[in-house]
C-alpha cells in the first residue's frame, strides 16, 4: 500500500469559500488544471488579459521546481523534502519527480487552504519505499511545521526546504526573511533551500498586472527586487548559476534559447 498521511489542522474544518478568488485555484487554472471555481476563472482571465505572460510565467515555475528537484536528488543526494505552500496538486508533484529518481523520498507537503487538504489526501500518494504527508499549516507558522514535519522526515539528516511561490503572500518582507531563517536554522548542514517568487525590475506590464490583481479581493501577492529574493539565501551557498529568472536556472539542452521573465529563484546548500 502506499504511504500517505496527513496531519488535520483549523483550516481542515473551513468551508470552501467559493465567492473569493484563491490564489491556488487561480494558479491551477492557469496550470490547465480543473481545480477552481468561476470566480477564479474570473480572475484569472481578467489577469491575462492585462498580461498574458502569467501563463507562461505559471509553467516556468514549475519546470524551475522540476529541474530543481532533479538537481537535488540526482546530483546532491538529497531523500528528505518539506515543501511548504504546495498548492494544488498539479503534474509534476514534488513527490512524483523525486520518488521517479529515488522511490526512497520522504515528502512533506505543507498547505492551510481546505480545497487543498481535500485533494492532497485523494491524490498525494507515495510509492510504498518512500513517504508522503500533508500538514495543514500557515507559512506564519514555522515551528508548527517543522514539529508535524518531523513525525515523517528525520530533520537531523540533510532535507531541501522548497518555498514556491509562497513568500509573495507574506506582506512584511521582514518577516518573511525570518521565516526562512527559522525553518533553515531547523536543518542541519547539506541541507537545501530552494526559493521562486515572482519579481519586479523585468517586466512593468507584470506588476501593472499583479498590482490590479491585489485590489481584486484576493489574498495579496508581493513582488520582490531580485536584490530582495537573493537576500533570503544570505549565508547559504548558491548552486550555480545563482539567483537568475527561473526559465534561465539551468535550462535542458533541447529547449528553445530560455527569455527572462519576472520570476527569479535558485537553489542554495546549508555549510
Amino acid at each position: 500500500m502506499p504511504d500517505h498521511a496527513t496531519t488535520p489542522g483549523p483550516a481542515a474544518q473551513q468551508k470552501i469559500d467559493t465567492s473569493v478568488p484563491h490564489s491556488a485555484r487561480i494558479w491551477n487554472y492557469w496550470l490547465g488544471g480543473k481545480d477552481n471555481y468561476p470566480v477564479d476563472e474570473e480572475a484569472g482571465d481578467a489577469y491575462t488579459a492585462v498580461f498574458p505572460g502569467i501563463v507562461t510565467i505559471a509553467r516556468s515555475s514549475r519546470a524551475f521546481l522540476r529541474r530543481n528537484i532533479t538537481h537535488l536528488v540526482s546530483e546532491a543526494g538529497i531523500r528528505q523534502f518539506l515543501d511548504v505552500g504546495t498548492g494544488l496538486p498539479t503534474a509534476d508533484n514534488t513527490h512524483e519527480v523525486a520518488q521517479r529518481l529515488a522511490p526512497e523520498t520522504r515528502i512533506v507537503y505543507v498547505d492551510n487552504d481546505p480545497m487543498v487538504l481535500a485533494h492532497a489526501r485523494a491524490l498525494l500518494y507515495s510509492t510504498s519505499e518512500g513517504a508522503t504527508a500533508y500538514v495543514d499549516a500557515n507559512v506564519m507558522e514555522p515551528e508548527r511545521i517543522l514539529a508535524a514535519a518531523a513525525d515523517t522526515l528525520d530533520l537531523s539528516r540533510p532535507t531541501a526546504l522548497i518555498l514556491s511561490n509562497i513568500l509573495g503572500h507574506v506582506a512584511d518582507y521582514d518577516k518573511a526573511r525570518s521565516i526562512v531563517t527559522l525553518l533553515m536554522d531547523a536543518l542541519p548542514s547539506g541541507s537545501y533551500l530552494s526559493i521562486n517568487d515572482g519579481s519586479r525590475g523585468v517586466d512593468p506590464v507584470f506588476e501593472r498586472a499583479q498590482d490590479a490583481y491585489n485590489e481584486s479581493g484576493a489574498v495579496p501577492y508581493n513582488l520582490r527586487s531580485v536584490d530582495e529574493i537573493t537576500a533570503y539565501f544570505d549565508g547559504l551557498e548558491l548552486v550555480e548559476p545563482g539567483v537568475v529568472s527561473v526559465p534561465l536556472w539551468r535550462p535542458e539542452t533541447d529547449s528553445p534559447a530560455p527569455v527572462p521573465i519576472g520570476e527569479h529563484g535558485g537553489l542554495a546548500r546549508k555549510p
